[in-house]
């Protein structure tokens, strides 16, 4: 059986020598250069992956760079038309208030010495009737037309004098003048 069992086992190989020793502690002989050569490889190996990632980085920073300058040099651009605005707005506003004023017409002109008269006749014209009168009554002691009445209509005091139509006819315009209180002073 013993020769089974050396058999066996001289089948699977050479049997280790008695001097044998392992590759972990093997001593091997280099020159300085070689050694030098395997570190750098070694190192080279090792920081490939974070000389990459630098890269990448830089690039980032190039895009972040080239963003940040473009948005700054938009900023300048509005703040450069904003400011030319403004000029532009200060400019316009001189030449506004140097111009002598162009404003339309008021509404209501002011009233001329001709038209005071009139006003004056019209009040005593329809405190001497006591009641009112139509316009065309008032056109013919005026001496005036249509659309000079309606003018001087426009000019009348509104608290003194009072436009109504004609009960009987819708037409007709009639001018009165206001019941005014007067206040008395008692002593």
């Amino acid at each position: 059986m013993d020769n089974v069992a050396t058999a066996k086992i001289k089948a699977f190989g050479n049997s280790p020598k008695a001097d044998f020793v392992s590759p972990s502690e093997q001593l091997i002989t280099l020159t300085i250069g070689q050694l030098q050569d395997l570190v750098t490889q070694a190192v080279e190996k090792a920081i490939q992956p974070l000389q990459d990632r630098i890269e990448s980085l830089e690039v980032t920073v190039a895009r972040q760079n080239e963003k940040i300058a473009a948005l700054e040099s938009t900023q300048e651009q509005d703040v450069d038309r904003i400011c030319l605005d403004i000029a532009y707005d200060r400019q316009r506003l001189a030449k506004l208030e140097s111009r002598p004023s162009t404003a339309p017409t008021p509404i209501v002109p002011p009233k001329g010495e001709k038209t005071i008269a009139r006003i004056a006749k019209l009040r005593d014209f329809l405190k001497a009737r006591g009641g009112g009168a139509t316009f065309q009554e008032c056109e013919r002691l005026l001496a005036i037309h249509p659309n000079q009445m309606t003018k001087l209509v426009s000019q009348l005091d509104k608290r003194s004098f009072e436009v109504f139509t004609r009960a009987g006819d819708d037409r007709q315009r009639v001018l009165r003048l206001k019941a005014q209180i007067v206040s008395r002073e008692f002593k």
